[in-house]
């Protein structure tokens, strides 16, 4: 059974748990290897995936397929901090869809959820215990909004627009109790506060819905919903995009706004009384108190009104321009200051608290801000997060400096990169920044700088809209964003690889930008740096377009080599040292591993092929570990490969170069295949392993099952900094972590609703961060037995470079000739 568990002390919710489901060991213990420590991401796209319990003030929205559960008073850091309870939809290796609605019962005990994908399921779930307690799967392809009467009795659940069922689910008896169709894509619903009905707003839609409670209670087969539309009049062509019954004295109401602007009050007749223009380009959603109505608008913009009469009261504070550079909001004043030409996100998601008098807006950059609205008159900032707003391709650990007064980023911070057209620096310590330029900022606590690539800011905004579908492909540009990033083993350089093929190479001590080349004709999908225990500095870069440029960092990041031995997209290339000599090994989605060494010339270093294997699978991603010993390989049967070293050898970091025009060379994969590639052979499509192979031979020396699961492609491997545990990402969402030298899997995780498309351990070995397609960064916590026996390794290692036992690479020699 999925739990909901807590990730912080929370005495009024019961002692402290973990995921057991989501970081298990599989020795049958049940020591929890691995928990889910932090969220850095929102997935809401409209009203209905946001929820306030009125009562106990907690606040629930989606990440992925988990739904992220926080209170809005009394944690430190504020709403939607760092101390939550995450209720995992993820409990059997088939559940893997997004969440798109939930709703808190009145009583505040249930969290009701709907997902998206095929048969998707509307969950039930109690708070206090943090378990699943019912489930309904009575849609086929999306359950676009979802809602518990006032009583607590019924969840009313309205599918996609391809569904069209209205359900009124007595859920505790598991029976659906009524039921209709419905014509037109809704993307709302609300009850009245005495139970008699609900209405839902959608598409040219406002239709009450009458329980007859009598019937419904009695009768246990399905009756038909009695459902009335609303008289719209002149209003009958427009768009609902929310809906909200009345409170208090307004309690025979229904408000609900037009996509077009317009804020509309229906009688309890179903009769449109009154409508108010809100002055916006669009309205997006609504959020009714007996107090105040709130009405999230285009640019940023929140409309207060008074409910019993419809005047306007107010406008609450817009959030950061589109752009800012969050570094340089240290103070509120900073905040407000707009400037007139800026532009702002839409207000997508409101939902209000009103034992605090707090409202939580979601815009649709990702971003969330809670405003204190006890005096309209002088609303003031409560919390604030930034996040991604769209597919999250690769993440970097800044590197250890010795001289801390060298280092640019603060440690335990890490880079990501994202189809938004943003690098994002961050740092979940709460310590501060200390030792780098960088101070903490009013507008996150955990991001510390944004660097935007280009003045593009559409590319910030989030084109999916409420039941699923997207905005207008036409206005965003497929191949706009930044597919890969690699910090330099000396943490001075940023390098970044877009999806046109252009490379970037920034200054991090200012964060300015000191190199921009067009280096390929597609998008780079993978860059690295030379390790200094090669003596070498150089920066690799590897593209779609087949061809890997080689530049050397130390001159300028002049290029020094361009090699197009690939006849497809090359996925993966890393430096390393073995048997005294400096190699590079590259792979991708030619099934064809090059492995290449590095030999003196007039001008600097060339590489030249020694060996080159073919494999019967397309290879996505490897790694070298730290001993320098052994190549790990993952491809798409599922499979990890072990190449050892002879001796020597490390990988990473990467880059990329100018390089000469490809003309037909535009091989593509999909979305699955161009996360990452593979150096190593292909096993039978039947097996789930890793292998080992021998560098200089191309011979196999051992197989280890590489996932728990049967269906999928491996996308991405990572060794921790020690060489104990390596771990996975499978096309099926998981994460899995195993022993690297006996293969036994030690922890499998989910929490991610698209595709793992990176992951990295930290340097003090207590974490591994993951990135997803979702636009989530979950930060995972190992447990204390597996950080002491990494942290026991990397000191045996150091021990032994310090005591010479371990031969470095020679400096490369100048060829003799060509090597086949």
């Amino acid at each position: 059974m999925s739990v909901l568990h807590s990730e912080a002390p929370v005495s009024e919710l019961g002692e402290t748990r973990g995921i057991p489901e989501q970081g298990q060991c599989k020795d049958g213990t049940g020591l929890e290897q691995v928990t889910l420590e932090k969220v850095l991401g929102i997935t809401v796209s409209g009203g209905r995936g946001l929820a306030c319990d009125p009562r106990s003030g907690l606040v629930a929205y989606p990440a992925g397929s988990l739904c992220w559960v926080t209170r809005s008073a009394g944690w430190p850091g504020g709403l939607l901090g760092s101390c939550g309870l995450v209720l995992s939809l993820v409990s059997a290796p088939l559940l893997r869809k997004t969440i798109t609605a939930l709703a808190f019962s009145p009583d505040g005990k249930y969290l009701v959820t709907g997902e998206s994908g095929h048969m998707p399921a509307v969950r039930v779930w109690d708070v206090a215990e943090r378990s699943q307690v019912a489930e309904l799967q009575e849609h086929k392809y999306g359950v676009a909004c979802v809602a518990f009467s006032p009583s607590a009795k019924y969840i009313v659940s309205v599918g996609y627009q391809h569904d069209m069922i209205v359900n009124v689910w007595a859920w505790k008896k598991n029976i659906v109790v009524a039921s209709n169709k419905v014509s037109s894509r809704v993307t709302a619903v609300s009850f009245s506060e005495d139970c008699s009905y609900f209405v839902t707003a959608g598409n040219r839609h406002i239709k009450f819905w009458y329980l007859d409670d009598s019937k419904t209670s009695k009768v246990n087969a399905t009756v038909p919903l009695l459902g009335r539309s609303g008289l719209l009049g002149e209003l009958r062509n427009n768009l609902f995009t929310d809906v909200a019954c009345g409170r208090g004295k307004k309690a025979d109401s229904t408000f609900c706004i037009t996509s077009s602007g317009l804020l509309c009050e229906f009688s309890d007749r179903r009769l449109l009384d009154k409508w108010v223009e809100l002055r916006t380009t669009v309205a997006h959603c609504i959020s009714v108190s007996q107090d105040y109505i709130f009405c999230g608008c285009a640019d940023g913009t929140v409309r207060l009104f008074n409910p019993s009469n419809l005047h306007f009261l107010t406008t609450l504070p817009r959030p950061h321009a589109l752009g800012t550079d969050i570094a340089s909001v240290t103070e509120a004043s900073h905040l407000f200051s707009g400037v007139a030409t800026a532009k702002y996100p839409d207000t997508i998601a409101l939902t209000f608290d009103p034992a605090n008098q707090w409202l939580s807006c979601v815009y649709n950059d990702h971003s969330i801000y809670v405003w204190d609205v006890r005096d309209p008159k002088k609303v003031g900032k409560v919390y604030s997060a930034l996040y991604h707003s769209s597919c999250v391709w690769s993440v970097e650990v800044y590197p250890e400096v010795k001289d801390s007064n060298q280092a640019c980023l603060p440690p335990s911070s890490f880079i990501t990169c994202s189809s938004d057209n943003t690098i994002r620096l961050w740092n979940t310590e709460s310590s501060g920044v200390h030792g780098s330029t960088l101070h903490r900022n009013i507008l996150s606590n955990d991001l510390i700088k944004i660097i935007y690539v280009d003045g593009n800011t559409q590319a910030l905004l989030d084109t999916e809209l409420p039941g699923g579908e997207k905005a207008d492909a036409s206005l965003m540009d497929p191949r706009v964003g930044i597919r890969s990033v690699c910090v330099s083993p000396n943490g001075q350089h940023l390098a970044s690889g877009d999806r046109m093929g252009t490379l970037r190479v920034h200054e991090l001590q200012s964060l300015s930008e000191m190199l921009k080349v067009e280096a390929h004709d597609s998008e780079i999908l993978c860059l690295e740096y030379s390790k200094p225990d090669t003596g070498l500095k150089l920066l690799a870069s590897a593209s779609r377009d087949r061809l890997i440029h080689v530049l050397d960092a130390g001159r300028e990041y002049s290029l020094q080599q361009t090699l197009d031995e690939h006849s497809s997209s090359i996925t993966a290339v890393k430096f390393a040292a073995s048997d005294g000599q400096v190699r590079m090994i590259s792979c991708g989605a030619d099934k064809s591993i090059y492995f290449r060494t590095a030999q003196k010339s007039g001008d600097g270093v060339q590489f030249t092929r020694t060996h080159h294997v073919v494999r019967k699978t397309t290879l996505y991603d490897m790694d070298v570990e730290p001993s320098w010993k052994y190549t790990a390989i993952g491809c798409q049967d599922r499979n990890i490969r072990t190449l050892p070293h002879p001796r020597g050898g490390s990988p990473f970091a990467a880059g990329g170069g100018p390089r000469e025009h490809r003309p037909g060379v535009n091989v593509g994969l999909s979305i699955t295949q161009a996360c990452s590639t593979v150096t190593a052979s292909a096993c039978e499509r039947e097996c789930v392993s890793y292998r080992i192979f021998n560098i200089s031979s191309g011979k196999q020396k051992k197989l280890f099952k590489g996932s728990q699961g049967e269906d999928g492609t491996l996308i991405k491997v990572q060794t921790d900094p020690s060489g104990i545990y390596i771990a996975t990402s499978c096309s099926d969402k998981n994460l899995s972590i195993f022993d690297f030298s006996s293969g036994e899997c030690v922890a499998t995780m989910f929490g991610h609703s698209e595709i793992v498309t990176g992951m990295k351990f930290s340097n003090d070995c207590k974490h591994l961060i993951s990135v997803s397609g979702d636009s989530c960064i979950f930060v995972w916590r190992l447990s204390s037995e597996m950080t002491i026996s990494m942290r026991q390794r990397l000191a045996e290692l150091r021990q032994r470079q310090r005591g010479g036992k371990q031969q470095g690479p020679s400096p490369p020699q100048r060829a003799s000739g060509p090597h086949r």
